[in-house]
């Protein structure tokens, strides 16, 4: 990796924790977050599932594609796409070549436990959730596991899984601690 930093993009399935960890990921390295889920709503002025419903999931993943190159060409930050973005082969170069990718890997009890949670998920709609994230899971694990860095997601705290990654980033993104932080 060069001298300098680059966007932080973390793959996964939905329920990995891209958002809930991203988000403090990106507070330790002073760094932009951005939910890209969440950037779509705004500017689409609907919701995923609305977006999936009324335009098709062919329209949203264009316009995700469209969103992670801005802001892979902006100032370095931390991103949460969706978990099908890393699936298209060009925005998959696309990170590899302006950003790191970290997927979060989560066991799949995990991850169906925390999408039964919620009813905001559109692919899971349409059957069994178990069936079709276990479809998901299957699917789209070995593309995942390109991503340049792995990192374990469990149960467990957020801020255990942050510093896995932060472990893993290394330098530039680790800063020194300052004397403050040392003595604290």
């Amino acid at each position: 990796m060069s001298n300098r930093k680059k966007t932080i993009v973390l793959v996964g399935l939905m329920g990995a924790g891209k958002s809930s960890v991203g988000w403090r990921l990106a507070k330790r390295l002073e760094m932009d977050f951005h939910d890209i889920d969440r950037v779509i709503e705004e500017r689409e002025g609907l919701s995923i599932s609305e977006i999936f419903e009324y335009r098709g999931e062919e329209y949203f993943r264009k316009v995700e594609k469209d969103i992670i190159r801005e802001f892979l060409e902006g100032e370095p930050c931390v991103l949460a796409p969706g978990g099908g973005a890393f699936m298209n082969q060009t925005t998959r170069r696309l990170i590899k070549k302006r950003g790191v990718s970290i997927w979060l890997n989560a066991p799949f009890e995990v991850l169906l436990e925390r999408v039964s949670r919620k009813r905001t998920r559109p692919l899971l709609e349409k059957g069994d959730k178990a069936e079709i994230l276990r479809q998901l899971y299957e699917e789209r694990s070995p593309v995942y596991a390109k991503a340049d860095i792995v990192v374990d997601s469990d149960d467990g705290p957020h801020h255990r899984v942050v510093s896995k990654m932060l472990d893993a980033l290394g330098k530039p993104y680790i800063r020194p601690k300052t004397r403050k932080q040392q003595d604290g």
